[in-house]
């Protein structure tokens, strides 16, 4: 009888510690190194619940400049799969390097929408890339830029919190996308990992 309340005891302390181990190691759909990204976000002015498709660094050279993140209605691994989604989207750019200036950023955004597009194409978002374009400070570590897609009225840009105007479009958001998730995307490895690829 004691023996079996022991063995009984050993088995539930057993249990707790298996428990505890799961809840103490690292969730790596969630985290990347010190950036912590939910796993759902609802955007405002939608029900949907949006689930992290992945996220994984932007790097240049040898520098790591932010973790990008994607969000979609549901798990997709293709740039084509992605923008066959009618919902809402969002992408999380965290800032990780000590501070990226507004005229290098410019350069970036110009640069994926015109690696990314016909010359047709990008002759008609130059407007709105501008406007775009405009809203950016210099961005420091730590910043959080999130770019989210509202269905029928446009791209909703957030800086620290900051909301900036609406940009109209559901065309604007695509060559947004396609800035990562492209034929020319700015980052291979980036774009894998909010695919949902990983090496592991």
């Amino acid at each position: 009888m004691i023996v079996n309340k022991l063995i009984v005891r050993m088995g539930r302390v057993f249990f707790v510690a298996v428990l505890l181990a799961a809840f103490s190691m690292p969730i790596h759909a969630r985290q990347l190194d010190d950036v912590n990204l939910p796993d759902n976000v609802t955007l405002a002015g939608s029900d949907v619940v949006l689930q992290l498709n992945g996220m994984g660094y932007r790097t240049k050279f040898v520098f790591d400049i932010y973790v990008g993140a994607l969000y979609t209605e549901s798990k997709v691994d293709s740039r084509d799969a992605v923008h066959a989604l009618t919902g809402p989207k969002r992408i999380v750019m965290h800032m990780v390097y000590d501070e990226v200036s507004h005229e290098k950023m410019a350069d970036a955004w110009s640069e994926g929408f015109e690696d990314n597009n016909s010359d047709e194409q990008f002759a008609k978002l130059q407007s709105r890339l501008k406007t775009f374009i405009s809203y950016f400070p210099d961005l420091k570590k730590n910043d959080i830029v999130t770019m989210d897609y509202l269905p029928g009225i446009g791209t909703q840009l957030t800086i620290n919190n900051e909301q900036k105007d609406m940009i109209e479009g559901a065309d604007f958001y695509t060559a947004l996308l396609d800035v990562w998730l492209g034929e020319e995307p700015a980052d291979d490895d980036l774009k894998d990992a909010m695919l949902g690829e990983t090496d592991d």
